[in-house]
């Protein structure tokens, strides 16, 4: 595992030192503190791969067995409503991009420029993709029990990305774009894949290679709607 690792993150390093010594011309003295970077980077990835394996992957995949022993549907839904919603409310990169997408809003004079707007303008759009994330397990889920085609749900759902744009304002469909994005956290992809493949797993008639992939296109697809949607009913209220 840690060499998987170290042979992953070589050709990042190499490129990192080639644009340090011959594009960038920086001291050589600088190269060990690099070197140490690199050393723990490798070290820490291969630890979280160890956890995920370990921890997360069985975790998944254990809860979506014993709920589908159970037979219970709304269980099993209202479990992956609350997964995605607890693992994305308190995502850092999510709380970033709301941050600094409730200044750009103020400064442009979207919302007003006072603290206690910036900080309605952030929670509303943090709250508005972590909703869409747990819809979006609530959909995968279904998917997945009644044998939905996933290629029709992301054609769908991209299509409605599209008229959604159109009558959005352009701040915003960057925000969405980007919070669609950031939903896919270290925490939020393990969790998920092993939710759905051990759903898969547990059903008969379902494959787990070919039905329990796919979950995670749904959870970057839905927070873009919901926050076009969000963007847009701000623009016409």
């Amino acid at each position: 595992m840690l060499l998987g690792s170290l042979r992953d993150l070589a050709p990042v390093v190499v490129v990192i030192f080639f644009f340090q010594l011959v594009v960038l011309g920086q001291p050589a003295a600088n190269l060990l503190g690099l070197l140490e970077g690199a050393v723990l980077v490798v070290v820490g990835l291969t630890l979280f791969i160890y956890g995920l394996q370990l921890a997360l992957f069985p975790l998944g995949e254990a809860l979506a067995f014993a709920l589908a022993e159970r037979g219970s549907f709304l269980w099993l839904l209202a479990f992956a409503f609350l997964l995605g919603f607890g693992t994305t409310i308190a995502e850092p990169a999510l709380t970033a991009v709301a941050a600094e997408a409730a200044r750009a809003a103020a400064a442009a004079g979207a919302i007003e420029n006072t603290e206690a707007a910036r900080d309605g303008y952030e929670l509303g759009l943090r709250l508005t993709v972590a909703l869409a994330v747990g819809l979006a397990l609530v959909l995968g889920v279904t998917r997945i029990v009644m044998g939905w085609s996933l290629p029709k749900i992301v054609i769908g759902g991209y299509v409605l990305v599209v008229l959604l744009a159109l009558v959005s304002p352009p701040d915003a469909i960057g925000i969405a774009y980007d919070s669609g994005g950031v939903t896919t956290s270290v925490i939020t992809v393990p969790l998920v894949t092993a939710l759905g493949i051990g759903l898969a797993s547990s059903l008969s008639g379902r494959n787990p290679f070919t039905d329990g992939f796919g979950m995670i296109a749904i959870v970057m697809l839905v927070p873009i709607i919901l926050v076009l949607a969000f963007g847009a009913a701000l623009a016409w209220i």
